[in-house]
């Protein structure tokens, strides 16, 4: 990992300005990097080398911080902001290829209709990001899960099983199936976001394991958003579920950041019910608490379900429990129905192509592989990119979507991409890939429809605070105060007010600290989201409104 950051310009962006303290970087799956390295040297071989009111109004269908199910604005043509690709045998002469020919890139209406035509009969692909508070059991939770589904060799569970015991964590060993570095299993907590991929009966599953500890919100942020559902694990154990739920657990900021992110559907796990006996009256006590807490939070009543499990035992995931306390009281479904029955979205393939890169290194070639989602249109072998801010142009040489080599991948898809005529040290985590013919919006000041969190301390003008966007956290402040919203209506009620304070929501101008990467929410709604956070806390969110 340290060998990998050396190769990010995080040392230059640190000489400027002071790191962002909440600034994490998404570590790339290992055998993604093994994937790419071995492929690199197969094609050099083969070819010569050349609970506030604040939550009440969290997204609410027509509130501050806009409608999910709202349809976007139609994506500029590419006559808008036209863009000269001269100089492209410049950007071709790499000495790595691919074997297959590359297609020529095709139009929005034609990416529609590649994305059909491929992805028609396929399983919906659905992003999911498990969150919960620390210890409440997530990563043992998928990790049994991931097993049960045969996505796990007996072998390697049998090795975990024994090492764990070797180290007195005998009860950790399924968290090791998602928890693969050494800190991770000393320690016994997620870190970094860790991904693998399963299939229920009727979806494909892209796995985003969060971690729960209050210092690594950061890495929770960058995986929440890339997810389009959640899974939301709360321990049922008495006195663990308060912990977590009170203020200062992170049960409801997970909720509530999830939610500002653009996830609206949910499922609960009251995880760990064995510790008390499947106990009915404990399961009410929780779901009755969580119910109120979720619709505040901006959850339709049909966005969640709550499933009783436990991640240990295997109970009640994969199949109906067989265990008499619980089977005589909980007749519902069991978590990989419930995961089963999630609405993919609608994906923007017909939009300008834009990805946030997530995760960059070097491989064996001469170019950069980078990777992160797809959030809008569609790219394909021997496109050109362009990098955004540092507006560097590249060609894509080779595409892999959750470790497999394609030509062409669309929004929605976790993909990596080897890049040719692109710098490596122009490349950061927060960087975006866009369509060449229409760019990415770059800019160091924005206006911000934000709804503030349970705050001590009120915002008030030049108020310094973290920005969360998209795989990015960069230094910012809040430039200007424009407005005070009315909580339920929107209307303004007060024009240049001194300050926002807890629970209230306003029109604000963000300054950050460089020029960054920016879109509108009425217009790319998938990277119209930011997340604002201060003293280690999330203070507010909102949508991007104005780009100034």
């Amino acid at each position: 990992r340290k060998e990998r950051r050396a190769l990010q310009p995080l040392d230059k962006i640190a000489e400027r300005k002071p790191p962002a303290p909440d600034a994490e970087v998404l570590p790339l799956n290992p055998a993604l990097r093994q994937t790419f390295a071995a492929k690199q040297a197969h094609d050099t071989e083969i070819r010569p080398s050349t609970k506030s009111s604040a939550e009440s109004t969290l997204l609410a269908p027509s509130n501050e911080l806009g409608d999910d199910s709202g349809s976007s604005r139609s994506s500029p043509s590419s006559d808008e902001n036209p863009k000269s690709t001269d100089g492209t045998s410049e950007l071709v002469g790499d000495s790595t290829v691919l074997k297959t020919p590359s297609k020529p890139k095709p139009s929005s209406k034609d990416a529609q209709s590649e994305y059909n035509k491929e992805r028609g009969s396929a399983k919906p692909l659905l992003n999911l990001v498990v969150i919960g508070h620390v210890d409440a059991g997530k990563s043992t939770l998928m990790g049994h899960l991931l097993y049960r589904l045969g996505c796990v060799q007996k072998k390697l569970m049998h090795k975990y099983e024994q090492d764990s015991k070797k180290l007195g964590k005998a009860s950790f060993m399924y968290a090791w199936v998602l928890d693969e570095t050494s800190e991770e299993r000393n320690r016994g907590i997620t870190m970094d976001i860790a991904q693998a991929k399963f299939e229920t009966p009727g979806r494909s599953i892209v796995l985003l394991d969060a971690p729960g500890h209050k210092d690594f919100i950061p890495n929770m942020i960058t995986g929440a958003a890339q997810a389009d559902v959640a899974i939301l694990v709360v321990d049922a154990t008495r006195g663990e579920f308060e912990t977590g739920f009170e203020a200062g657990g992170q049960t409801r900021e997970h909720t509530l950041l999830v939610r500002s992110l653009g996830v609206s559907q949910l499922a609960v796990v009251i995880n760990k019910l064995d510790n008390v006996g499947w106990d009915k009256n404990r399961y009410e006590e929780i779901t009755t608490k969580l119910r109120a807490f979720l619709k505040q939070a901006g959850f339709r009543e049909s966005g969640f379900t709550f499933v009783p499990c436990s991640g240990l035992t295997g109970e009640n995931l994969v199949e109906p429990s067989s265990e008499e306390a619980l089977h005589s009281w909980y007749n519902g479904p069991y978590l990989v129905q419930v995961i089963d029955s999630f609405k993919p979205p609608e994906r923007p393939v017909a939009k300008p192509f834009r990805l946030c890169v997530s995760d960059v290194f070097k491989g064996t070639g001469s170019g950069p592989c980078v990777s992160g989602r797809i959030e809008a249109g569609a790219v394909t072998n021997g496109d050109k990119v362009l990098l955004m801010p540092a507006a560097e142009q590249g060609t894509v040489k080779g595409v892999m979507v959750n470790e497999m080599p394609t030509q062409q991948a669309f929004a929605g898809d976790q993909v990596a991409l080897t890049l040719s005529g692109v710098d490596v040290m122009n490349v950061t985590v927060g960087s975006f890939l866009c369509d060449p013919a229409v760019p990415i919006r770059v800019t160091s000041k924005f206006q911000a429809r934000i709804v503030v969190f349970n705050v001590e301390i009120p915002i008030t003008r030049g108020f310094p605070v973290v920005l969360h966007y998209q795989s990015m956290s960069e230094q910012a402040s809040v430039h200007k105060l424009i407005s005070q919203l009315h909580k339920t209506t929107g209307e303004v009620v007060r024009n240049k007010p001194r300050c926002l304070t807890k629970n209230s929501s306003g029109v604000v101008e963000i300054k950050v600290s460089r020029p960054i990467c920016v879109e509108l929410y009425n217009e790319f709604k998938e990277l119209g989201r930011v997340t604002l956070r201060s003293g280690g806390s999330t203070i507010a969110a909102g949508v991007i409104t104005a780009i100034t």
